[in-house]
């Protein structure tokens, strides 16, 4: 454990082998099965997550029951509700747990530590919040701006893991189409 994280450091900042000890020294590993729970709506987010294996997905459930697929969650990306973890209030998410995992946790008072004490973590985080708000604002413009066809096409050229790894139900959700119009635009696309 700790391999992927460490790869996702090097990947935008340079730690010495000290800086990177006490990084990994304030994380916690946490092992979880396919549909655990990491957090449930009503919770506060007390703990980032980093997934070293397997995946994740967030979402809210509507008035009516229906879910809405927020995000997901591969090897090397973090996953929480980050309104809650940082104003500790009750989140509205779920974050469900999509495969057998291998997380590595980090509560808020370790993080905050490590964000005083190693500037390169804080660097670290810094683009790590700058990454998840630009995919944040282009999943919304794509939303709000593209076709089915368009949003299936654009998820599977940046993100073709999901065909294999996503029951098609939650890729359906995540797009905000039905899963019977998710059936024909894979039937036209795969033309």
């Amino acid at each position: 454990m700790f391999e992927t994280l460490k790869e996702s450091f090097q990947e935008h900042v340079s730690l010495t082998n000290e800086e990177w000890e006490m990084c990994r020294n304030n994380f916690r590993p946490k092992r979880m099965l396919k549909r655990q729970f990491l957090l449930q709506e009503g919770d506060v987010c007390r703990e980032l997550a980093f997934v070293e294996k397997g995946s994740l997905y967030s979402y809210t459930v509507d008035s009516k029951g229906n879910q809405h697929v927020i995000r997901f969650a591969f090897e090397g990306w973090w996953m929480a509700n980050l309104q809650s973890f940082f104003t500790q209030t009750p989140t509205n998410l779920n974050i469900e747990v999509l495969e057998d995992s291998e997380l590595l946790m980090l509560d808020r008072q370790n993080h905050e530590k490590l964000i005083e004490e190693i500037p390169a973590y804080e660097r670290y985080q810094r683009i790590m919040f700058q990454n998840a708000y630009v995919a944040l604002q282009q999943r919304v413009e794509n939303a709000l701006g593209l076709t089915a066809e368009e949003k299936y096409a654009r998820l599977i050229e940046q993100n073709p893991e999901f065909l294999n790894r996503v029951p098609l139900n939650l890729v359906a959700s995540y797009l905000g189409v039905s899963p019977e119009t998710l059936s024909r635009v894979r039937g036209s696309y795969s033309r």
